[in-house]
């Protein structure tokens, strides 16, 4: 019999689920609704209970190994909490994990959203031929996962693979998270857009608006992703150094602009790590898309059959 796992991709505007087989096939196109902020709490439980029923019910000539969900936000593994989730406050110290698995009757894991994909990555993407890489994931703010001998690694309370909060200058600005020149301040679609305005090139640009200009020709724009590249190129190489590792990899919104900032990176990161110099150490885009934290989510309950 065919075992499957359903993975649920649980974002701030959209709540996407797929039914993957341990082959890492999807079984079918995936479901994609939008998140119903204005229903709160009761209305996105519901709607992950009848995505997955669905998904159930469809491939029911199979064994379903389980359900894994990617939230953004903090994961109290033990209690199936999520914490600290900016774009889903009602979900917060809510036995999140435990409900679903009542309504369900099947197994639930939660996993952070950048973990999922960084699992999803390692699986079926760009990461297939290792068993140790780190993700950063570059979009409004910047995550992380950190995947060692094909297992999230989670650390002490599974808050392990903040990536975006490490300090890339100690004098820069300030952070929601308390600290000052966190990486995604730097480097992020948001950091990206706040240096446009305060370049003058535009009041309102997005970073694909930013893109475009550094596209066109702008030095201004070349100039931010020039900058953008400097601050991953510190933090790979503190990432390099620290878990050597032969992988790292880069996915999100912001890949579009790899030729503007990966030179200024990889530079950077060559000139911080001697084992990334002298070594087969790659750095690369992710291949997966925003499929990647649905691959990984159905894995987290297919990993450990036998």
């Amino acid at each position: 019999m065919t075992e499957f796992g359903i993975g649920v991709d649980l974002g701030g505007t959209n709540l996407r689920a797929a039914a993957i087989d341990r082959a890492g096939n999807l079984l079918d196109k995936p479901i994609s609704v939008d998140t119903n902020y204005q229903g709160g709490r009761e209305a996105v439980i519901g709607d992950i209970v009848n995505a997955v029923s669905s998904l159930k019910h469809q491939f029911s000539g199979a064994r379903l190994a389980g359900v894994g969900i990617g939230v953004p936000g903090f994961i109290r593994l033990r209690e199936g909490f999520i914490t600290n989730s900016n774009n889903l406050p009602y979900l917060e110290n809510f036995p999140v994990r435990d409900e679903i698995e009542k309504r369900l009757g099947t197994p639930i894991i939660l996993e952070n959203d950048a973990n999922a994909a960084a699992l999803g990555e390692t699986w079926q993407g760009a990461g297939q031929d290792v068993d140790s890489l780190v993700l950063l994931t570059l979009g409004t703010g910047i995550g992380g996962g950190i995947i060692l001998d094909n297992k999230v690694l989670h650390g002490a309370v599974g808050m392990a693979g903040e990536l975006g909060h490490l300090t890339i200058d100690p004098n820069g600005p300030p952070c929601g998270c308390g600290n000052n020149g966190c990486l995604e301040k730097i480097a992020s679609a948001t950091a990206v857009e706040s240096m446009a305005y305060l370049m003058s090139l535009g009041d309102n640009l997005t970073s694909r608006d930013v893109y475009n200009l550094a596209a066109a020709g702008n030095v201004k724009a070349q100039r931010i992703f020039e900058q953008m590249g400097r601050a991953l190129g510190i933090a790979l190489g503190n990432l390099v150094n620290t878990f050597n590792f032969p992988l790292y990899l880069l996915s999100g919104g912001m890949l579009p602009a790899w030729d503007y900032f990966a030179p200024t990176m990889m530079e950077e990161a060559s000139r911080r790590s001697f084992s990334f110099r002298n070594s087969d150490t790659r750095i690369a885009q992710a291949k997966l898309g925003n499929l990647a934290g649905l691959y990984g989510a159905a894995y987290l309950p297919l990993q450990n059959l036998p």
